[in-house]
């Protein structure tokens, strides 16, 4: 099959033919429909994850028809459209057992020793992004990192489910909590960020600030629900959202990087809190003022949302299909595998909230 190698960190992806190992009784075989390309893609392709071992498949937000399951599966068969995520888990460690799979000791996003590579050219592994590895014309992984969606579902919208939306929106009902009539501003405004700003209005928000430097994505936000946009390009954010509330109830933070984090917390005002979403650079560092404490502010970190994969993905294409859920903003535009590498180079000063590969 076709897939975007990558087979050096700060290269494009080199489009070549790999094959697929034998199917394990709890995997399961995709023909993949569409994939998102995503900042943390380009995270992995700078060398920024330091598990990534090379040469590897990048992409990790993903839909497509299921080909193939293992003697082991219940939970899709052939035929089923599924969506994929980075979201598997053992079902069975501490974390999982208390209902926070984001943080599953045993994530199987590589097999055991002794059982082979799920990819392989020429008789050499290839590694899958975080289990996934959805730069291909087909994926095999583990089942629970797989959630079925109705057929009516359009499977490039699906795609968005397994990364962007479950991040951005769960970050706001899961991680946050945000409360009806609570303030909420938002730092980035790519695929994330608006499905944070969804998040946000569903939850009914009473004030929604959308934040970012390109004018394009504060209009997209706008679209979404937001009720103010701060161009961070031309404008001090902390002092515009101080300037509008006083202080929010609660910043999700989408950036990851040090400055915009130091801006979500002091963003905030009494017993606020600070959703930390954007996946930083190991070594960064930020600096919080100690004083600010004595408020009762909060900050904190948020993977993958807080997702029940098998849960929310159904629910979220269900407010798809009935109009409460609003994805097709979020298809920015789509492309061919061929052109992998140049969208990733392209993400940093994208103005289309996300790009999708079909097949």
């Amino acid at each position: 099959m076709r897939a975007a190698v990558l087979n050096g960190f700060d290269e494009r992806p080199v489009i070549g033919e790999i094959d697929l190992g034998d199917i394990l009784p709890q995997e399961v075989r995709i023909r993949t429909a569409a994939t998102g390309v995503c900042h943390s893609d380009r995270f992995g392709q700078t060398g920024g994850n330091p598990h990534l071992e090379l040469p590897a498949v990048l992409g990790h937000e993903a839909a497509g028809e299921v080909l193939e399951v293992g003697s082991a599966v219940t939970s899709v068969r052939p035929g089923d459209h599924v969506v994929v995520a980075p979201a598997g888990s053992c079902g069975t460690c501490t974390w999982c057992s208390q209902g926070h799979p984001q943080h599953c000791a045993n994530l199987m996003r590589v097999r055991a020793p002794g059982l082979g590579s799920r990819l392989v050219r020429d008789g050499d592994p290839v590694t899958q992004y975080v289990g996934i590895g959805s730069f291909a014309e087909e994926m095999l992984v583990q089942a629970s990192s797989v959630a079925q969606v109705p057929k009516e579902m359009p499977l490039d919208r699906a795609a968005l489910l397994g990364c962007a939306v479950i991040t951005g929106l769960g970050a706001v009902r899961h991680s946050a909590a945000v409360r009806l009539g609570q303030s909420v501003a938002v730092i980035g405004c790519g695929g994330v960020g608006l499905s944070a700003i969804q998040g946000a209005v569903l939850s009914g928000a009473s004030r929604v600030i959308a934040i970012d430097r390109m004018p394009e994505k504060l209009a997209m936000a706008t679209s979404f629900g937001a009720t103010d946009v701060v161009d961070a390009s031309t404008t001090d954010p902390v002092q515009a959202v101080l300037d509008l509330t006083g202080g929010v109830d609660h910043v999700i933070e989408v950036v990851g990087m040090p400055s915009t984090i130091e801006q979500s917390f002091a963003m905030l005002g009494t017993r606020g809190t600070a959703t930390v979403v954007g996946l930083g650079r190991p070594g960064d560092t930020a600096a919080l003022p100690t004083t600010a404490f004595l408020g009762e502010r909060r900050i904190q970190g948020s993977r993958l949302g807080g997702t029940q994969l098998r849960v929310d993905v159904p629910l979220y294409a269900r407010m798809y299909l009935t109009g409460r859920l609003d994805l097709d903003p979020l298809l920015g535009r789509t492309i061919g595998l061929d052109a992998v590498g140049e969208a990733l180079d392209e993400l940093h000063h994208a103005t289309a909230a996300r790009t999708v590969v079909t097949f």
